[in-house]
């Protein structure tokens, strides 16, 4: 970017788990057919592995893959733990961020339950965090890492909206908090993240109706977004992206790694917490990760993973070891990846080797997932740019997910000096 340039505003929209087969779908609808008429468009994006929303989320704000930023799972290996913490901190991210290099330029910056973004350097920052131990209380939590005057401003006006995290309430609040930021902060650059699609997904499947509803809900948001730019003014000067972080398969069965590892002798639980371990699994959902304490186990760790890949029923479809995960970018330090066979998922839990979705029985159990390999077929993400620094019309055949960071810190004029992606130019003008 020319140094005489004014850096035009940039607002993300990251709709996640939304994915390359809803654009025939959205395409048809009023408002995101309103937003794709102008725009640049990527139609198949790849994401990372594992294709979580976390380790995603954090290498479209770095353009690196998790290996190198560090958020290699949404959640933090924690074995001891039952309910393992998430990623939810900025200070867990190995080098700089779009919003990091925004702030640097004198840029004002907002984030709205963007991942991985507690006590980060953002001017407005709601992140996304909550209370994890029988001492903590949500409003505590979220004002200790986020921007504590702004979000008791955004909770006092719009608190009432919440049902705890529960959809489609809670992109409710993010919307009103947003167009509100909007309106009296006017931030540079915003980052927001939707959600109600992936928990559809999750709670009801791939092709639901209950997914069909929140994609059209997220129609209206999205209308309502372009109706305020419009009305103050900003449409001709304000670079607005929509993107998914990943997609979702249908899941029928759920297996228990850790079920089969205790049995093996191990790892030994206390109850359902497991209190010691020579090995250990870490979920991914559509992955999981395996950990050694010795490394002279690998050899027979590997021949008993294989002997379970070879079973009729195995959840499992393929066994990377770990150079091989690393260099898809996955945990460098992981001793071997598994990927889950079609309609399988995995979770920590030792009490059953498996079971089937049973939503009834169980409602937290998930009827879609993600976390797989990002190269399955249709599996595929988006991204789409309008605005003046994007060519209407323009069409980019393939991006990765990390490509995105560095076609956006383009946008704003900024250097991600250690991105793996490259910008996507193709999809900007030649000033850009």
């Amino acid at each position: 970017m020319k140094k005489t340039e004014k850096t035009k505003r940039l607002i993300v929209i990251s709709l996640d788990a939304v994915g390359k087969a809803d654009l025939k779908r959205m395409e048809a609808l009023p408002n995101f057919s309103r937003f794709l008429k102008r725009a640049a468009v990527c139609r198949d994006v790849e994401s990372v592995y594992p294709s979580l929303t976390y380790p995603a989320h954090t290498s479209i704000v770095t353009g690196r893959y998790p290996k190198n930023h560090g958020i290699v799972n949404n959640l933090r290996f924690q074995p001891g733990r039952e309910h393992p913490d998430w990623f939810w901190q900025r200070r867990f991210i190995d080098g700089t961020t779009l919003y990091d290099e925004a702030e640097k330029r004198g840029l004002k910056t907002a984030a709205f339950l963007w991942p991985v973004t507690g006590g980060a350097k953002i001017s407005y920052n709601l992140p996304e965090i909550w209370a994890n131990r029988p001492w903590q209380n949500q409003i505590t939590v979220s004002l200790m890492n986020g921007s504590p005057g702004f979000q008791w401003e955004v909770f006092s006006r719009f608190g009432s909206m919440l049902d705890g995290v529960k959809q489609p309430a809670l992109d409710s609040f993010v919307q009103a908090s947003f167009l509100y930021t909007l309106k009296k902060y006017r931030p540079d650059v915003s980052l927001v993240h939707f959600t109600d699609v992936d928990s559809r997904r999750h709670d009801f499947g791939v092709s639901s109706p209950e997914a069909d509803e929140a994609l059209l809900r997220h129609d209206s948001r999205l209308g309502e977004i372009l109706d305020l730019l419009e009305e103050m003014g900003w449409q001709d000067d304000t670079n607005l992206v929509l993107l998914g972080d990943h997609y979702q398969k249908d899941t029928r069965k759920v297996s228990y790694p850790n079920y089969y590892l205790k049995k093996l002798g191990w790892l030994k639980t206390a109850g359902s917490r497991v209190k010691s371990w020579s090995v250990v699994a870490m979920e991914g959902g559509g992955s999981c990760y395996l950990y050694l304490r010795r490394k002279k186990d690998r050899n027979r760790v590997r021949k008993w993973l294989e002997a379970w890949e070879k079973r009729p029923d195995s959840p499992v479809e393929r066994i990377y070891d770990g150079k091989e995960a690393a260099a898809m970018g996955a945990d460098p330090d992981c001793d071997f990846m598994l990927e889950a066979a079609d309609g399988w998922y995995f979770q920590n839990g030792v009490e059953k080797p498996w079971e089937k979705v049973d939503r009834q029985r169980d409602p937290a159990l998930h009827l879609g997932n993600h976390g797989y390999h990002p190269a399955k077929p249709g599996y595929r993400t988006f991204f789409a740019g309008a605005g003046p620094d994007f060519v209407p019309g323009a069409e980019a055949g393939y991006m990765s997910l990390i490509d995105e960071g560095p076609t956006l810190a383009r946008l704003l004029g900024v250097e991600l000096p250690k991105a793996d992606g490259k910008a996507v130019l193709s999809l900007l003008r030649e000033s850009r």
